[in-house]
């Protein structure tokens, strides 16, 4: 009965209450070990490093194992223009890497040594090797010379093991009639290198079913 007939202040003074945000304990009151509340927003998440961008000498050289193992001569004849003999050779040995179907197993990033010189290792397996029946994947390294923008010379090595060069001495001392034709332009941009590597394939099969042959001479760290 008293609450139908509180006096008008009285409401007055609840109704500012509750505008001033007067609410009961028991909705302010926070749970024991409950966050406290925010309305701050997260921090972004740190933006990835972005890749340094390739030294255009890496860059080139990137180009230059891409065109070689696409067996694009007319391609790498444009890349190795300003490269004299050693371009030549280049174009010869890609012929042969053609002949001799070249599969890369691991392709090495370029990597600059020093200003303007730039090392790509290339481990393959090849037939000539397969001939051999060692299990040995060959890794090839070019060094690139690059000056303005061009590739100046080109020098490779290769890990062969040495029955390899004992094949190649045996095809030459026991069936030259294989290779007298088809290698005769060896290491000039002229020539038939994709039927050189062809003959000399079967020359390494021929060795290998010979008395000759000493056997798979590979190491148990070759051949990776």
């Amino acid at each position: 009965m008293l609450a139908r007939h509180c006096a008008p202040w009285v409401q007055g003074l609840f109704a500012l209450a509750l505008l001033g945000g007067c609410a009961p304990a028991s909705e302010e009151a926070s749970e024991p070990g409950a966050a406290p509340m925010t309305t701050e927003s997260p921090a972004p998440s740190p933006t990835p490093e972005q890749p340094s961008e390739l030294a255009p000498e890496v860059a080139l050289a990137e180009t230059f194992i891409d065109t070689f193992y696409a067996f694009d001569r007319e391609a790498m004849a444009a890349l190795v223009s300003d490269a004299g003999d050693a371009g030549n050779r280049i174009l010869w040995y890609q012929g042969w890497a053609e002949g001799g179907n070249y599969a890369v197993v691991k392709r090495g990033a370029c990597e600059l040594l020093e200003p303007g010189v730039v090392e790509c290792p290339i481990t393959v397996d090849d037939d000539p090797v397969l001939a051999l029946k060692t299990g040995f994947k060959v890794t090839d390294t070019f060094t690139l010379t690059i000056e303005d923008g061009r590739i100046v010379d080109i020098k490779t090595r290769s890990n062969d093991q040495p029955i390899y060069y004992e094949a190649r001495k045996w095809v030459e001392a026991n069936h030259p009639e294989l290779i007298e034709g088809p290698c005769a332009e060896r290491g000039t941009a002229g020539g038939t290198p994709g039927d050189c590597a062809r003959a000399m394939t079967e020359g390494y099969r021929r060795f290998a079913a010979s008395p000759d042959y000493t056997g798979p001479n590979i190491t148990e760290d070759e051949g990776t």
